[in-house]
């Protein structure tokens, strides 16, 4: 069943990069900039603590889709803030209009799409799919 959540309803996530959150931590190859990855998962916390006021008891909100750029490099030691914005709802999705700022410029935006779950409901149907050998 559908929630009714106010279109415009907002949060926010933010972190200081740290080397693990690079290109260069996973691939001593490529340069110490934070990583889109890492970034999209910013975004994602961003939208969640946005639905979290509307979760019910037992209840969480977990990401179905992305559609993400990334247009700027940051480097370690920068602090990002993501906002995401509720755009839309469809059935059971909240679509987020998300973004990405480093403190000088924006380093990414895009959308984000969540929905709510049980997880102890969805344990117990994937439970049920198990294939034993």
């Amino acid at each position: 069943m559908a929630k009714q959540i106010p279109i415009g309803v907002r949060g926010q996530a933010e972190l200081t990069v740290k080397h693990e959150h690079t290109l260069n931590y996973h691939n001593k190859e490529l340069p110490p900039i934070f990583s889109t990855p890492h970034m999209i998962g910013l975004m994602e916390w961003a939208a969640a603590n946005a639905l979290l006021p509307f979760c019910d008891e037992g209840e969480i909100s977990v990401g179905t889709a992305i559609n993400i750029e990334h247009r700027a490099p940051t480097t370690v030691g920068a602090r990002v803030t993501t906002e995401a914005v509720l755009e839309s709802s469809s059935g059971r999705f909240y679509v987020f209009r998300v973004s990405a700022h480093n403190g000088v410029e924006e380093i990414g935006r895009g959308t984000v799409t969540r929905t709510f779950v049980h997880p102890a409901r969805v344990a117990a149907r994937y439970a049920k799919k198990q294939v034993t050998p």
